[in-house]
C-alpha cells in the first residue's frame, strides 16, 4: 500500500513537471517570497519573480504577470486574455469575466509552479493570503498596494486574497481568491504573515 501511493505521488509530480515544461501550465502561486514582502520592485519586479519561477520548471517561453492592482494598471487588465491552466493541465478560468465570476479556482487548483498545493486555512503554517491589491473585480484597491509594491514598511498596506476560499466567517469576502481583507501591521514578511499568508503572488501566462 505504502509503495502504490509512493508511485502515485510520483507520477502526479512527473505531470504537473511535464505540465510546466511543454507549456501548458499559465497559471500558478509562487512557491516563496523574494523576501522583501510586499516590496517586489514594482509590479516589474513582481512580474520578474513569476518569470524566473516559470523559468525553473521550464515554464520559461512566455510573458508571465503578477495578477496585482497599481495605481497605474488594474490587475484584470495586465493578465492576457486566457484561459489558464495550472501544472495539471486543471482549467482556473477561460477568460478574464470568468475569472472575476465563476472561475474554479480552488485550495485543489490553485497549485504553485511546481505542481504543489498551498497551504491553507487549517495547515501550519497558513499560506493562504495572496497579495492582489485589488477589489473583487480585478481593479485597484486604494491604498492596498503597499505603496505600488515598492514598500515592506509597517505603514503600508496590500489587499490580498484566499486562495482556498475559507476565512473566518461565510462572507463573499472570507471567500474571496482576490479580494478579502487588507494586511495589517504593514508589508514586511512578518506583518503578511501574521495574518495567514507569506507574500505570495498569482502569476498568469498572458500569450
Amino acid at each position: 500500500m505504502t509503495r502504490y501511493f509512493i508511485a502515485a505521488a510520483v507520477i502526479a509530480l512527473g505531470a504537473s513537471a511535464a505540465a510546466a515544461q511543454d507549456g501548458t501550465m499559465s497559471f500558478f502561486i509562487t512557491s516563496q517570497n523574494p523576501g522583501q514582502g510586499g516590496n517586489f520592485g514594482g509590479l516589474a519586479g513582481a512580474d520578474a519573480h513569476c518569470a524566473a519561477l516559470a523559468e525553473a520548471v521550464g515554464a520559461g517561453g512566455r510573458t508571465w504577470h503578477a495578477y496585482l492592482s497599481s495605481s497605474a494598471e488594474n490587475a484584470r487588465d495586465r493578465i492576457g486574455p486566457g484561459p489558464w491552466t495550472n501544472a495539471r493541465g486543471e482549467v482556473i478560468a477561460a477568460d478574464v469575466a470568468t475569472l472575476h465570476g465563476a472561475n474554479n479556482l480552488t485550495k485543489a487548483t490553485a497549485l504553485n509552479e511546481r505542481g504543489e498545493v498551498v497551504n491553507g486555512r487549517g495547515d501550519s503554517p497558513n499560506r493562504h493570503d495572496i497579495l492582489t491589491g485589488s477589489l473583487a473585480d480585478g481593479t485597484l484597491a486604494e491604498g492596498m498596494t503597499c505603496e505600488d509594491w515598492t514598500s515592506s514598511g509597517p505603514d503600508a498596506a496590500g489587499m490580498v486574497g484566499h486562495h482556498d476560499r475559507m476565512g473566518l466567517d461565510d462572507s463573499d469576502a472570507a471567500k474571496s481568491w482576490n479580494a478579502s481583507h487588507s494586511s495589517r501591521g504593514g508589508c514586511g514578511l512578518d506583518a503578511l504573515r501574521g495574518t495567514g499568508g507569506d507574500g505570495l503572488l498569482y502569476c498568469f501566462a498572458t500569450r
